[in-house]
């Protein structure tokens, strides 16, 4: 079958030489745009690495002996312990900005000084469950029926004394900190928490000995 004229299905440019004007009009135009960006900031943009580099500064030469690289070595590790032995005692000294996030806050500092403040069963927990390790160890059916009873004793002490405990902190908390974002529940663990530790092992250090009283904290 014939067609009597040329038949277009897709409609294209008519002339070729329109289509490379318009192919170059883009590219300058894209180049002339890219141009006035890199003029508008001033300089072009400069890579990760380039970055990381000017924030941590030149780096330095490669050790030319063994020894420095040993020296070296031993410098970078003793400037990480004395890293850690800060934040340590930075945090014993309950500095915010070293303590964990479970810790930080007025409120749970609060918290901290009610429990450290008094004494509490719930401190003989450590030793306990050592105690019971012993008894557990020890082949005497005497022994081991005193250290079952005397363990039930003991728990059902601590639980009692630790639901007191949460009630007490939680009604302070709210009387000094009434925007607290802690759950009841929260604060109520957390010094439950405290109170089983032994009292050399908290972390941060107690600012209170036992009987002695709480400052009021300064309301924010």
């Amino acid at each position: 079958m014939s067609y009597a004229g040329v038949v277009r299905f897709l409609r294209g440019k008519s002339n070729p030489a329109d289509g490379a004007t318009g192919h170059d009009h883009a590219v300058e135009v894209s180049a002339a745009d890219t141009s006035q960006r890199a003029a508008g900031k001033g300089r072009p943009t400069p890579s990760r690495r380039e970055a990381e580099g000017r924030k941590r500064g030149p780096v330095p030469p490669p050790p030319r002996t063994q020894r420095e690289a040993l020296k070296r070595m031993r410098s970078s590790k003793q400037q990480r312990r004395e890293a850690s032995a800060t934040r340590r005692q930075r945090m014993l000294a309950g500095d915010e900005k070293y303590l964990l996030p479970r810790d930080r806050g007025p409120d749970k500092a609060y918290v901290r000084d009610l429990v450290d403040s008094r004494r509490n069963v719930m401190g003989l927990f450590m030793p306990l469950a050592l105690f019971i390790l012993v008894t557990i160890l020890v082949p005497s059916p005497v022994l081991q029926q005193f250290a079952s009873i005397l363990t039930t004793a003991m728990l059902l002490t601590m639980v009692a004394e630790g639901i007191v405990l949460g009630r007490q902190v939680n009604r302070r908390v709210r009387e000094h900190f009434p925007d607290t974002r802690s759950s009841r529940f929260g604060l109520g663990i957390y010094a439950f928490t405290r109170a089983t530790q032994v009292r050399r092992l908290r972390v941060p250090k107690p600012r209170y000995t036992p009987s002695s009283p709480v400052r009021k904290p300064a309301r924010s």
